[in-house]
């Protein structure tokens, strides 16, 4: 046997590897023994003399008892800090222009400019929509439309010559603010943008604000393939009990009784209208980008945002988390889908963290709140879901929905026991407070358990009572109610964990921020202090807080996000907690 002396009585000696013992601190993934085959350095001898065998084996197996000791130590012993992450990693979006972005690329910045002018000062490019919807492609997807058994299509074409081909593409059709409170182009949009199917994975209907891959550098080439896929294509769906369906088979009538703006001849004809005026929408959206970017540069940067920002945003994330923040106790997520609880369960990271979700998650927005718990820190066995306890608190007036929160119990392997809480806003955050303070005083029911919570509280620098939470009265309520936070008391309202902003490349006009107003606090631009780690006085104090959206721990002030490195809207929150007591013991 190299590297190790066996004894008489068959007693195998083996050396600790010297620079390992008192000289640097160990590695926690190092194995103390060296390999078979490895010479050991300081060759510790098992001589034929019993005395000295047992004396030296005996040393041996202290020096190793002590290297694995403080090993163990290092894991366990230290109970008197805590490592905190809090991430609302955004739900995946579909479209990857919606959103500023910060890019490497100048031509992404200039396209996304020349958009802008495009949409906001047209002049002679103003086109009729004819133009760019031509009397051909109406007179096929008449045709087309007419094959599905449809009525209300002379009306609809009636519409088409009086109405909709004579309008201006930018003026008299994407600034129409009727068109979106009717519904007619976000309606479709929404149920065809991007499906979900059994046998052919994410398929996306032809048009620039989704990831399809296929060739629409000209409006012949995109017609082709929207034709072909609204009408034609076969898809199963995970609803659809094994049966095939077609994209269009899946638009609904727009009722009048939801949407009152729509007239009572255009609900008649809502499915030939709402589907003609996707079209004309699709192909608007085609004409400018191939306008501005004749040589299709505008896809190839589409399909570089779209892996970075969505096909591989799980992977990403998942990076992220195992590397920059691979010591925390504690991960809290946000607005996750089932895919990426399956994803992080498989990857190296569900080796050494429970992912901990709903018992009863939500499947139909797919956005749902996690945890993930050190296995190596904490019982995970004991964990007990609380959820519903909550939501038992709330009645219709507190806008929450299933997957925003997520509340369990469970101890640790020093027999410490938690209510831990993560929690996704509302847009407006006027949710926030009712949720805190109904887990704050679950929690108070659990006298030997303490709380950490992370949460996008989604609060903002400057309040509106009623209509926008501000962060200084949430401050106030979660100091009432005994709580402290990663910002401290009181949190500061330009201390931003959000920077981005609607470009013109999406359906909410109304919405979309210029290039001037990224650098001004203006009402589309949300720059707002919106994520937080609570707990409760005195059991925690901080010892220190990093944000982050670079995913490498730092933080650059001024810079949009997300990037093609930084997959989320939200920056990370990292926090180092000081255990100072606990339960009845904080109290003494």
């Amino acid at each position: 046997m190299s590297g190790a002396h066996v004894s008489e009585a068959g007693l195998t000696c083996r050396e600790v590897p010297m620079q390992s013992i008192g000289t640097s601190e160990p590695d926690e993934t190092q194995s103390f023994i060296e390999p078979e085959g490895e010479r050991l350095r300081s060759g510790v001898h098992c001589t034929r003399r019993t005395a000295r065998r047992i004396r030296w084996c005996a040393l041996s197996a202290l020096v190793l008892g002590g290297v694995f000791g403080w090993g163990m130590y290092r894991e366990y012993g230290d109970s008197s800090k805590l490592r905190v992450v809090t991430w609302n990693v955004a739900a995946i979006n579909n479209n990857p222009f919606e959103y500023w972005i910060t890019h490497e690329d100048a031509a992404y910045n200039k396209l996304m400019a020349d958009v802008e002018s495009f949409i906001d000062a047209p002049g002679a490019r103003d086109v009729k929509v004819s133009e760019v919807f031509s009397e051909a492609m109406w007179g096929e997807l008449k045709g087309l439309m007419a094959s599905e058994g449809w009525s209300g299509l002379d009306e609809t074409e009636k519409r088409w010559r009086e109405d909709f081909s004579a309008r201006s593409i930018i003026t008299g059709f994407m600034q129409d603010k009727s068109l979106g409170s009717k519904r007619l182009a976000s309606m479709p949009d929404r149920v065809t943008n991007t499906i979900n199917t059994v046998d052919q994975g994410v398929v996306n209907r032809p048009t620039v604000i989704n990831c399809f891959a296929g060739d629409m550098t000209s409006a012949a080439k995109w017609w082709a393939e929207w034709k072909a896929f609204m009408f034609t294509k076969r898809l199963t769906l995970p609803s659809g009990g094994g049966a095939s369906t077609t994209p269009v088979k899946m638009l609904q009538p727009i009722k009048r009784a939801k949407y009152p703006a729509v007239t009572a001849e255009e609900e008649a004809i809502s499915l030939p209208l709402q589907t003609l005026c996707q079209a004309i929408f699709d192909a608007t959206l085609v004409h400018i980008v191939n306008s501005l970017s004749p040589d299709g540069k505008w896809q190839r940067l589409q399909q570089d945002m779209c892996d970075a920002l969505n096909r591989k945003k799980d992977e990403r994330i998942l990076k992220i988390l195992d590397t920059t923040y691979a010591d925390a106790h504690i991960i809290f997520l946000q607005e996750t889908a089932t895919m990426f609880k399956t994803k992080a369960a498989a990857d190296q990271l569900g080796s050494r963290y429970a992912i901990i979700g709903l018992e009863k998650p939500d499947g139909k927005r797919d956005q749902n709140s996690l945890v993930l718990l050190r296995r190596d820190y904490f019982d995970v066995a004991s964990k007990e879901e609380l959820t519903e306890k909550v939501f038992a608190k709330f009645d219709d007036s507190v806008p929450v929905a299933v997957g925003d929160l997520l509340v369990f119990s469970v101890d640790d392997v020093h027999g410490r026991e938690y209510v831990l809480a993560s929690f996704h806003g509302d847009t407006n955050g006027l949710a926030t407070v009712p949720v805190v303070t109904a887990v704050s005083q679950l929690a108070a029911t659990m006298p030997t358990h303490e709380l950490l919570f992370g949460l996008d509280a989604n609060t903002y620098a400057a309040g509106e009572a009623g209509k926008l939470q501000g962060v200084a009265e949430f401050g106030e309520r979660y100091r009432a109610l005994g709580l402290s936070s990663c910002w401290g008391d009181v949190p500061n309202p330009a201390n931003h964990t959000t920077f981005n902003a609607r470009t013109f490349l999406q359906a909410q006009l109304q919405k979309a921020a210029r290039v001037e107003e990224l650098k001004q606090l203006t009402s589309r631009v949300d720059k707002n202090p919106k994520d937080f780690i609570l707990f409760r006085k005195p059991t925690f104090s901080v010892a220190s807080t990093v944000k982050d959206n670079t995913g490498d721990g730092r933080y650059v002030e001024g810079m949009v996000f997300p990037t093609l490195a930084f997959p989320s809207d939200h920056g990370v929150l990292s926090t180092r907690l000081n255990v100072n007591c606990w339960g009845a013991d904080c109290a003494a």
